[in-house]
C-alpha cells in the first residue's frame, strides 16, 4: 500500500475514531485494516487508483466538523522525518510570551491586540514586534524570570514530540519570533537541541528595545534551511509546526508543515492542520506508535 490516512482524535475519542475509520475503509477501494497507534489514533494504508489521492482527500473533507478529530493523507514513503522545526509561542508553549510580559506590566490587552493582528497576518511582523517592545520599554529585566516561572507552560505533548524525534535519530530546533530569554529555557525544558529567537536590548536593568536583525517570517525559513543543510538533511525530511502568519514560509517549505491550532490564514495554507489533538499528533503523523514515545508523554 502506497498511501496512509492518519486519524487522530482528542483524548477519550476511541469510539468516534473507530467509526470514522470503518466508514473510510468502506469507501476506499483497496485498504488494509486500521493499525492503532494509540487508543485515539490509527493509520489506514491504502492504494489509490492510479496514485491519485484526491478521492481520499475528498473523503476526509466529508468528516463531520463536529467530531474532535484530525485527519491527514500522505504517501507512506518518507513520512518519518529527520528534523523538527517548531515555533514556540502558542505552539510549544500555551501562551504568547510578550502578552504575558505585558500583562505583568499592566498593558496586557493593548499588546495582545497587536499580537493577534500580527499572527493573523494583518501586520508586518517586524513592525508589530518593534511596536510592542516600545510599549514595554522600561520593563525590568529581573521581572522576566517571574513571568517565565509563573505564566508560561508547555503545551501538552511538547516534550514527547521533541524527545521522541531525538531518540530516533532526529534533530529538534525551536525557532521563535519571541526572545532568547524564553526560548533558551523552553528549549531545555522541552528537550530541543537548539533554539533561535530575538534578543532584548537591555540598559540599566530595563528593556529599551529589540536587537537587529529581527527574526521573523523569512528568518525562520532561513534558519530551517541552514540547520537542515548543516545536518545533511533535505527539506522533504523536515516537519515544521507553528500557528501564526510568520510561520507560513517554513511550514510551506518543509516536507510536512503542520498548522497547530492556528490562525485561519495559516490553517488554510499549511500542508495539514491539527485542531483537536495535542502535539503528539505530529508523531502519529509520522507513524510513531505511542509505545515508542520518549520523554514525559503522560500529558496525552
Amino acid at each position: 500500500m502506497s498511501h496512509v490516512i492518519t486519524l487522530i482524535g482528542a483524548s477519550g475519542t476511541h469510539d468516534a475514531v473507530a467509526a470514522v475509520a470503518d466508514d473510510l475503509r468502506a469507501a476506499l477501494r483497496d485498504s488494509d485494516q486500521a493499525v492503532w497507534l494509540s487508543p485515539e489514533a490509527c493509520d489506514i494504508t491504502f492504494a489509490p487508483p492510479g496514485g491519485n489521492i484526491e478521492e481520499a482527500r475528498a473523503l476526509l473533507t466529508g468528516i463531520s466538523p463536529d467530531l474532535p478529530l484530525d485527519a491527514h493523507v500522505q504517501p507512506v514513503r518518507g513520512r518519518r522525518k529527520r528534523m523538527l522545526l517548531a515555533d514556540m509561542d502558542s505552539t510549544i508553549i500555551q501562551q504568547e510570551c510578550l502578552d504575558e510580559v505585558a500583562a505583568a506590566a499592566g498593558i496586557g490587552e493593548q499588546i495582545a491586540a497587536i499580537t493577534e493582528r500580527a499572527m493573523r497576518g494583518e501586520l508586518v511582523f517586524e513592525e508589530a514586534l518593534r511596536e510592542r517592545i516600545n510599549l514595554l520599554r522600561g520593563f525590568p529585566e529581573d521581572r522576566l524570570q517571574s513571568v517565565l516561572d509563573e505564566r508560561i507552560t508547555l503545551t501538552p505533548g511538547a516534550r514527547a514530540l521533541a524527545m521522541t524525534m531525538r531518540a530516533h535519530g532526529g534533530r529538534a530546533i525551536l525557532v521563535s519570533g519571541g526572545f532568547t530569554f524564553f526560548t533558551s529555557a523552553i528549549a531545555e525544558k522541552a528537550g530541543f537541541d537548539a533554539n533561535y529567537a530575538n534578543r532584548f536590548v537591555i540598559e540599566n536593568g530595563v528593556i529599551i528595545g529589540v536587537a537587529d536583525p529581527i527574526l521573523g517570517r523569512e528568518a525562520k525559513l532561513t534558519t530551517m534551511e541552514t540547520e537542515a543543510s548543516a545536518a545533511g538533511i533535505s527539506l522533504p525530511d523536515v516537519i515544521a509546526v507553528g500557528d501564526g502568519a510568520n510561520d507560513l514560509a517554513m511550514l510551506q517549505a518543509a516536507g510536512l508543515g503542520v498548522a497547530f491550532r492556528a490562525k485561519p490564514v495559516v490553517a488554510d495554507q499549511a500542508h495539514t492542520r491539527i485542531r483537536h489533538a495535542d502535539l503528539t499528533a505530529l508523531l502519529f503523523l509520522q507513524g510513531y506508535n505511542r509505545n515508542e514515545f520518549s520523554g514525559d508523554h503522560s500529558e496525552r
